[in-house]
């Protein structure tokens, strides 16, 4: 890998797709927020939070996966495109969401809406 931006999105994702929960939750800060862009709206913070979403997520939607289509690495920032099927309610969306690396561990998102 190029640099820990690339790094942890990378592992991220792969964690997502195996829905490895605490492999998933190990690239975040303990204080992650995440946000939506550009409105900057708080969805919500911290990885007890983060814990309890992406573990229901995980058990909702079995054969979910993201698709990675394009990376972009500037610094401490990941900014992938995402193609994401397998979700329980058959919706399959193409998603941006960009990771801001601090302290070897990835402390905010941003959601494209």
């Amino acid at each position: 890998m190029s640099n820990k931006a690339e790094e942890l999105a990378q592992r991220q994702l792969d964690s997502y797709n195996a829905q490895d929960i605490e492999a998933f939750l190990d690239c975040y800060s303990e204080d992650v927020t995440v946000m939506e862009f550009p409105s900057n709206r708080v969805m919500y913070q911290g990885l007890s939070e983060m814990r309890k979403r992406y573990t229901r997520m995980f058990q909702e939607n079995p054969d979910n996966h993201a698709e990675l289509l394009s990376r972009i690495t500037k610094g401490n920032v990941a900014i992938d495109h995402e193609y994401v099927t397998g979700r329980a309610n058959g919706n399959e969306v193409y998603a941006v969401a960009m990771y801001e690396i601090s302290e070897d561990k990835i402390n905010k998102v941003w959601f494209v809406s």
